[in-house]
């Protein structure tokens, strides 16, 4: 591997791995969303520092290039990404559902109880002031 390559590698690793640091830190990323993150960083940093690992993983799979190799990782993490965060989407989704729903409910339930505990006003005799 072409020791430029293998610079820029590495440094898009650790800058993924600080990256991810930092936002956990500033509690802008939960951690539980940020362990494929840390996988995916550690991958690239292996992939990229240990060349023969990527070699032999590339003969492995019957890729042709070392190049396709990592492109087939970037894909697998896309698809899990997606998956991962459609999972989630789903959940909130029902979630909502339930909570506007039960927001109905309660909206029903305390005009129900405003209407039976209404008190009729009392109005001022206006028929003394006439005369």
């Amino acid at each position: 591997m072409n020791i430029r390559v293998q610079i820029l590698a590495v440094m898009i690793g650790l800058g993924i791995l600080v990256t991810i640091l930092e936002l956990i830190r500033k509690r802008k990323l939960r951690e539980e969303y940020s362990v494929l993150w840390f996988a995916t960083a550690i991958g690239i940093l292996v992939l990229s520092l240990w060349f023969p690992l990527l070699e032999w993983l590339t003969a492995l799979l019957g890729v042709v290039w070392p190049a396709t190799t990592l492109f087939l990782f970037g894909l697998i993490f896309l698809v899990l990404i997606s998956l991962h965060f459609s999972i989630k989407v789903s959940r909130l989704t029902d979630q909502v559902k339930d909570l506007a729903q039960e927001a109905a409910l309660l909206s029903e339930e305390v005009s129900r109880f405003r209407a039976q505990s209404a008190v009729p006003e009392a109005r001022p005799d206006t028929s003394s002031s006439n005369s």
